[in-house]
């Protein structure tokens, strides 16, 4: 495991945005299969707390993916399937790799009651915008999917950080 706190983080977010364009560049299953390779090196070397924060994970990609399945079945989001969907495999990817930043390089979010509520309803629509732009998803009417995104971020950012705090302290730096 690495000691360095900084360069625990700074790891975290390098392996974070490399699974973040290999799920939005290559929507698959070879980009997930790469995100698991990502998270194996997490758990390894930089987490500290491998059961709790697997937990954690599982518990925000099952959110996250409730959550995007939604945002895709209301025509927020949109992959080019018309029937009933389950979020794509390559989203599933996003939110894990996601969840290893809140307890390492995105912890500070959590410093201030305020900052998750400032930060994530700009932050998250945007991370959709970009995938949007690189062609992995569409926003068929990008103000009513922002402004959908917006609200969701709002929420599901603050609760994933109220969850960490309470049902796993260890995690909360």
């Amino acid at each position: 495991m690495i000691q360095s706190d900084t360069v625990r983080n700074v790891i975290n977010f390098v392996l974070f945005q490399a699974g973040w364009f290999a799920c939005v560049l290559y929507p698959g299953l070879a980009a997930v299969g790469g995100v698991a390779v990502l998270l194996a090196f997490h758990l390894t070397f930089i987490s500290q707390a491998r059961s709790s924060e697997l937990q954690f994970i599982g518990f925000g990609v099952v959110l996250g993916g409730l959550l995007d399945g939604l945002w895709f079945n209301l025509g927020v989001l949109d992959n080019g399937v018309s029937d009933f969907q389950l979020t794509p495999i390559w989203i599933i990817g996003l939110w894990a790799a996601f969840m290893t930043t809140l307890s390492h390089s995105l912890s500070w979010i959590g410093s201030k009651p305020w900052l998750p509520f400032v930060c994530a309803p700009v932050a998250g629509p945007l991370a959709y915008w970009s995938a949007s732009k690189m062609g992995a998803v569409d926003m068929p009417d990008l103000a009513f999917s922002l402004t959908a995104l917006a609200l969701g971020w709002l929420v599901i950012f603050p609760l994933l950080l109220y969850v960490r705090k309470t049902l796993y302290p260890e995690l909360a730096q």
